[in-house]
């Protein structure tokens, strides 16, 4: 995994939190945590560690695991429906030159949003043996060490999350020119082509945390959800639809005055939208950046 001081781990831990967590914010604290316990130690107890990898990724899925279990009681006193936090590409926004720890995640399904959204379905002793083990091919033994369980226990957990996984729909490539439709038939309120893009059954879920006016129930049905993207965009003049990647996958992002304000994530059955994760909780969109943006 490279050593400590060159960052690899970092990365790879960056990449390991924000799956077990869903949040960047708390990824990055539960990283930042770890390091500060591994500089913590004696000189002489580091030496004896022959695998400061090792050590790391068991500190920080430890660390994730006591804030999974307490993120269940917050999260009970959060208003409306809690998302995970969405990830921008750095690519689209043309700013390489600006880190953000958003750089570091890797975009492949396990961060898509329809995949965090099941994740947040299972234990937390689930999602640790499942991610770390399915996602990123950690022997059993060593996620004992993190669960404090056998490894055959650590099996069974991992088992019961992939059954999860499987009773969950399973998501399909989100098509660009799909989501392309959808901002144009926002953009001209046209109710009746909303209506034809989503599927009847379709389901929009949105995170305001009680920061942001938006729904706290799901919308079902897509002519309902299509009356209320339509009643949405009546009621919000100045606001800029624009195409964008979230988490890896095409999305779209609406600006204020060069703020963002929302970031949707689709999930696509046969061409139609199946799914739309709305955040609009000012907190989970720091990391998207501000400023006059190509369109």
């Amino acid at each position: 995994m490279g050593t400590v001081e060159g960052g690899v781990e970092w990365r790879q831990l960056l990449n390991v939190a924000y799956r077990l967590l869903g949040s960047l914010t708390e990824a990055e604290d539960a990283v930042q945590d770890a390091y500060a316990r591994w500089y913590g130690l004696s000189d002489a107890r580091r030496a004896e560690i022959l695998s400061p990898g090792a050590w790391l990724t068991t500190v920080t899925g430890r660390i994730c695991l006591d804030r999974l279990g307490s993120a269940r009681t917050r999260r009970e006193r959060y208003v409306g429906a809690w998302l995970p936090e969405p990830l921008p590409d750095r690519a689209e926004w043309g700013d390489a030159a600006h880190a953000d720890p958003a750089d570091q995640i890797v975009r492949d399904e396990s961060v898509a949003m329809a995949f965090l959204v099941v994740l947040e379905s299972m234990t937390p002793a689930e999602r640790v043996a499942f991610v770390l083990h399915d996602v990123f091919r950690y022997p059993f033994a060593e996620i004992a060490e993190v669960l404090g369980r056998t490894p055959a226990a650590c099996k069974q957990l991992a088992a019961s999350a992939r059954r999860r996984v499987s009773a969950a729909p399973a998501p399909a490539p989100v098509r660009a020119d799909v989501v392309g439709q959808v901002r144009k038939a926002w953009e001209s309120r046209d109710i009746a082509a909303l209506v034809g893009l989503l599927d009847p059954a379709a389901v929009m879920t949105a995170d305001g945390g009680g920061m942001a006016g938006t729904v706290l129930r799901p919308v079902e049905g897509g002519p309902r959800i299509a009356r209320y993207m339509a009643a949405i965009a009546d009621r919000a003049p100045g606001l800029e639809l624009l195409e964008r990647s979230v988490n890896g996958l095409p999305g779209l992002v609406a600006r204020r005055d060069g703020t963002v304000v929302t970031v949707a994530a689709f999930d696509v059955d046969a061409g139609r939208v199946a799914r739309i994760w709305v955040v609009r909780n000012p907190e989970k969109l720091r990391p998207w950046p501000a400023g006059p943006q190509p369109s």
